[in-house]
């Protein structure tokens, strides 16, 4: 493949046709090779072999790098326009069933692609650029395609070195601790902190964990700095109250290390804390990542007396399975089911109540994540969830804060959200016709939710609170409702139920 591609290259330069690079990765082929063995896995590749051949034929060459990676060079007049279809198509016709051994299996396909020369007039060029598109298409989803664009390359400069200042960021004091508040639905006590990471950079400013976190687990990073954030949470933990416990995330490359309970225990033992003040969260990739020795971590774990909750709960598989599988002592309720749950016409209470329950016939607690309305509380309390952690509580802080508010105020918990949750707002500049009886004013919509409606105009009063209005949009729409609140220009309308109309 490499001779072919440089044959074509240099008679491209000496004004042959472009060629068109395609890498292709199959998806989901590890865990086919993982689960039912070498054998089933190398007849899949011939199958998948097979099928490229009858898609490229005499239109390119099709060659396998190693491992699930082929690749398709194409090289003609419009080679340049055909990548993209012949990408569809081999994504489409890799993804249909395979028949081995009288078993069904489905995989997919992830494509990158680069043409030359734009896009790489060297070998190494070419296939650097269709690899990044490769990387950008995997990240995308899975089963697409990506084509080479500049920015992948400027994205794929910054995640390296992001990569290089990580490995330092540890020794040089960069990466530190906040603690989130996790307060009793029953006492409105603090009840516990989850440690959570930040990062520093001495050039960057803060970078989120969401950009940095992901970096740290391909790499291999997350085992050391996992290790230092265990250390430094104990540590930390030990400095609070008594019965105040710390939770700290473990990753699925941290949890697959033997080792883990060997210095979970050492953490323990140098700080002095009670193994039950420890609690460890971990996510349902701790079962898809790790083998049958993870019921033995489990166990080991409990054994050494630390909690176990089982995080993102809702989101992913939510296997049931895996409460069986594991002690878990907590099951944590994904923000994305509390957020809006209190709002009408959703079905997001349902499901956290349906988890409650679930918890309570295996006597487990649970954690409502994300609240941070007030009147979220009272709901969450409603539905029967043990405890709540969330901005309604206030932001996550350090540790030489938490241990002067635990000083000051003690274990009492203090609501600092928003009194009442209110539908998302979306922002818009529209001009409409404000109608009150037979006054017609010009006026401009601001923003708008799901029941109401922020507007201004020079017409408005005080004394307009409580009328009935209806707003005349230019594209013909008419909203009716009441005027809530007047702040100078502004005003405030409750939009009703069949508010929004067209004429």
């Amino acid at each position: 493949m490499r001779t072919t591609l440089e044959h074509l290259l240099a008679t491209r330069q000496s004004g042959f046709d472009p060629t068109a690079l395609l890498m292709l990765d199959l998806d989901r082929f590890k865990a086919i090779n993982d689960t039912l063995g070498h054998l089933i896995g190398d007849e899949l590749l011939k199958q998948v072999a097979q099928r490229l051949e009858r898609i490229i034929e005499k239109t390119g060459v099709v060659g396998r790098l190693g491992g699930d990676e082929f690749q398709v060079i194409l090289a003609s007049e419009s080679a340049r326009n055909d990548a993209e279809p012949v990408a569809r198509t081999i994504i489409e016709t890799l993804s249909r069933q395979y028949i081995i051994k009288g078993a069904p299996l489905t995989i997919g396909c992830s494509v990158g692609i680069a043409v030359a020369p734009e896009q790489g007039q060297t070998v190494e060029t070419l296939t650097r650029n269709a690899d990044l598109a490769l990387y950008a298409a995997k990240d995308g989803g899975r089963s697409t395609y990506r084509i080479f664009n500049e920015d992948l390359l400027v994205d794929a400069k910054n995640r390296r070195q992001l990569e290089d200042d990580l490995r330092l960021a540890t020794s040089n004091g960069e990466l530190y601790l906040v603690y989130q508040q996790v307060v009793s639905t029953a006492t409105e006590e603090i009840v516990g902190y989850e440690a959570l990471i930040r990062w520093n950079h001495p050039r960057r400013g803060n970078v989120s964990p969401a950009e940095f976190i992901p970096i740290a687990e391909e790499t291999g990073l997350i085992a050391g700095i996992g290790e230092w954030v265990l250390r430094t949470a104990v540590a930390d933990c030990a400095a609070w109250p008594g019965g105040v416990r710390v939770a700290v995330n473990v990753s699925p490359l941290q949890f697959a290390n033997p080792k883990l309970p060997h210095l979970i225990a050492n953490a323990l033992t140098a700080s002095c804390l009670p193994p039950d003040r420890l609690e460890l969260e971990v996510t349902e990739g701790v079962f898809l990542q790790t083998d049958d020795d993870s019921g033995c971590t489990f166990k080991t774990l409990k054994d050494l007396g630390v909690r176990l909750a089982l995080d993102d709960f809702g989101t992913g598989y939510s296997s049931l399975g895996y409460l069986q599988k594991a002690p878990f002592d907590k099951i944590k309720i994904d923000q994305s089911f509390v957020r809006g749950a209190i709002m009408a016409g959703n079905r997001k209470a349902a499901i956290i109540k349906a988890i409650v329950t679930l918890a309570n016939t295996l006597g487990l607690e649970t954690t409502a994540e994300g609240v941070e309305q007030q009147d979220e509380v009272v709901f969450v309390r409603e539905l029967g969830c043990s405890s709540i952690q969330g901005f309604v509580y206030g932001k996550p802080v350090r540790a030489e804060q938490v241990a002067a508010d635990l000083d000051q105020r003690g274990l009492s918990a203090q609501l600092v959200g928003h009194r009442i949750s209110r539908p998302p707002r979306e922002k818009v500049i529209l001009k409409a016709l404000l109608v009150r009886g037979s006054d017609r004013n010009e006026a401009t919509v601001r923003n708008t939710s799901g029941g109401g409606a922020m507007i201004e105009s020079a017409s408005l009063t005080p004394s307009d609170v409580g009328t009935s209005v209806a707003i005349e949009l230019q594209q013909g729409s008419i909203w009716t409702g009441i005027i809530k609140w007047v702040d100078g220009q502004r005003a405030g309308v409750e939009l009703s139920r069949a508010g929004r109309s067209s004429r």
